[in-house]
């Protein structure tokens, strides 16, 4: 192995490490104190504040799948039978949060391009309640402002993350989560979690293989809800291992930042803002709604119904104690939506936009009956066609 790659290999594992130390640090300052989901929103505040101070904050591809499926099977732990008893009122609440999603999607890219100016196809991605990863994978495809749009998602992720939890708890809806029952680490409970692991990681792949929106965590998530929701498994993953997950999932989430320039971000922070106030003013009130019509928890539909990323809002589910089967169900569902609709659209307003800047298109030469050097006859007004 030559200088430079173990060069290398020394300052990424450098990198990593402060990272997750800063993430534990930011994490323990909140969580400790009781602050509602603060080991995640501790840990997201401290690593985007360091990214933004131009420390270069990182989790490796490989790291950050494992705490994937580590986040699913977490929140699959918490499922019983009576959390399924509550499926009967899925439908209706899933059609109003597809309805929902539309109308954000059209209100935020309103706003940026009334407000701000923004392009088309820009502002309908930056505005777009989800999917992240695609969503700048579809800019670069279509020739988009990748900063502009991975900023103004990025906020929108990390303001949700850490906003939602605090602002549920001064409304007074949901208070500390009380510390989960995880028992004595016995040999069958050893046992069990062997068993859990295994299968909620080989569930997974197979679904993150397949290209399963979010596969990692969902696939994961749904082998571990079965397993506990049928009674074959009890055991749960130790209070210890969830905090630890939910401190690196805030290290994934604020590492977002890193190498952006304050200038850079302060320049769409307005964008960002304003697109992130239109989506939570239109969620909030498709939330309030149907929080008025059924008989549901308002922290559940908030969450539900919360434009933020997968895997921040089924944490937050996790740490404030709420129905992981109905918040999931919605995002699973929101991301599908996106999922579906979002190349669709842009593409769409894209060929459109080519088609509109595109001049005119001329008429095919004819050969000119008279010779070249003789001037056209007076009726032909328009100047001759350029080759």
């Amino acid at each position: 192995m030559s200088a430079s790659s173990v060069t290398d290999r020394f300052t990424t594992v450098r990198h990593v490490a402060e990272t997750l130390a800063i993430a534990a640090a930011g994490g323990a300052a909140l969580g400790l104190i009781g602050v509602p989901a603060g080991w995640l929103s501790g840990s997201i505040l401290a690593v985007a504040g360091a990214s933004l101070a131009g420390r270069p904050m990182l989790i490796p591809t490989l790291l950050m799948r494992a705490i994937f499926v580590l986040i699913g099977i977490s929140l699959g732990a918490v499922v019983t039978p009576e959390t399924l008893h509550g499926m009967a009122t899925y439908p209706v609440s899933i059609a109003v949060l597809i309805l929902a999603m539309a109308l954000i999607s059209i209100g935020g890219a309103g706003y940026l391009r009334v407000i701000h100016r923004w392009g088309n196809v820009d502002a309908y991605l930056a505005a777009a309640p989800g999917g992240m990863s695609q969503v700048l994978a579809l800019g670069a495809e279509l020739g988009g402002d990748l900063r502009a749009i991975a900023i103004v998602q990025s906020i929108r992720v990390v303001v949700i993350a850490v906003g939602l939890p605090a602002g549920l708890s001064m409304l007074g809806l949901v208070g500390q989560a009380p510390p989960r029952v995880t028992g004595v680490l016995s040999i069958g409970v050893v046992d069990e979690l062997a068993i859990l692991v295994a299968a909620s990681t080989v569930v997974a792949i197979i679904a993150y293989r397949i290209r399963f929106p979010g596969g990692l965590l969902f696939g994961a998530m749904l082998t571990s809800a079965a397993l506990h929701g049928s009674g074959l498994i009890h055991a749960v993953m130790p209070w210890w291992v969830v905090n630890t997950v939910m401190v690196a999932m805030g290290a994934i989430t604020g590492s977002r930042f890193a190498n952006t320039p304050l200038r850079m971000l302060l320049n769409f922070v307005g964008a960002a803002f304003g697109s992130f106030a239109v989506a939570v003013t239109i969620a909030a009130a498709f939330a309030a709604v149907l929080i008025s019509v059924l008989s549901l928890r308002a922290a559940e539909v908030m969450i539900a119904f919360a434009p933020g990323s997968v895997d921040a809002m089924m944490l937050l589910a996790l740490g404030l104690n709420l129905d992981p089967v109905y918040v999931g169900a919605h995002h699973l569902t929101r991301i599908f939506f996106v999922s579906l609709t979002m190349p669709l659209v842009a593409r769409r307003t894209a060929r459109s936009l080519k088609i509109r800047s595109e001049p005119s298109k001329q008429l095919p030469k004819q050969p000119l009956k008279q010779p070249l050097k003789q001037p056209l006859k007076p009726p032909l007004k328009r100047p001759p066609f350029q080759d």
